[in-house]
């Protein structure tokens, strides 16, 4: 099968063979910088990294992962709800949500750029998110639930907002002061 006609199944799959990529921690600078679009040029590049990407998150263990948690300014995410028998990966490439609820939801969310912290997140319960594929066609879904908090998390990750934006500021301090401690004693 060549790189072109790889399927977001096959990413995940190659997973197994790949060595993960290291994942970034905050308070890296990487994390806060908003990405820059995808553009043709740079789909040989991504289709590389997929499966290492893919081994980080499922390593981690995770359901998301964007690429700036790798270092990489470009705008693709991958997330994956499914379990490790029953795979259900998406690669997003350049997504956006388009239209969002005004019913919202909280979710606790984790980040694995934020290791062992998490908070309760509000945020639109339903919302119809557009991308790339790895092919290049575009896709146009709507979401709820987990999904929905997973797709809205790692799109926040390629403008350089981390969940913890999403909380009051002195919740937010306590979280980072309390990583910036756990990273200490490593």
């Amino acid at each position: 099968m060549t790189d072109a006609a790889m399927t977001d199944a096959a990413f995940s799959a190659a997973a197994a063979e790949a060595a993960p990529m290291p994942i970034l921690i905050a308070p890296h600078a990487v994390l806060r910088r908003k990405t820059r679009e995808v553009k043709p040029e740079d789909m040989a590049d991504i289709r590389r990294v997929l499966p290492s990407m893919f081994s980080a998150m499922y390593a981690a263990p995770g359901i998301g992962l964007a690429a700036p948690q790798v270092g990489l300014s470009l705008r693709f995410a991958l997330v994956d709800l499914g379990e490790e028998d029953a795979r259900e990966p998406i690669v997003m490439i350049n997504p956006e949500v388009i239209a969002e609820t005004e019913t919202l939801s909280v979710h606790e969310e984790g980040c694995l750029s934020l290791p062992n912290q998490y908070a309760d997140v509000t945020r639109p319960e339903k919302v119809r998110v557009q991308w790339r594929t790895v092919a290049g066609d575009v896709m146009e879904r709507e979401v709820d639930g987990l999904l929905a908090t997973c797709m809205q998390h790692e799109i926040d990750h390629l403008e350089g907002i981390l969940f913890v934006d999403h909380l009051s500021v002195l919740r937010r301090n306590m979280i980072l002061r309390r990583l910036s401690k756990e990273q200490k004693r490593k």
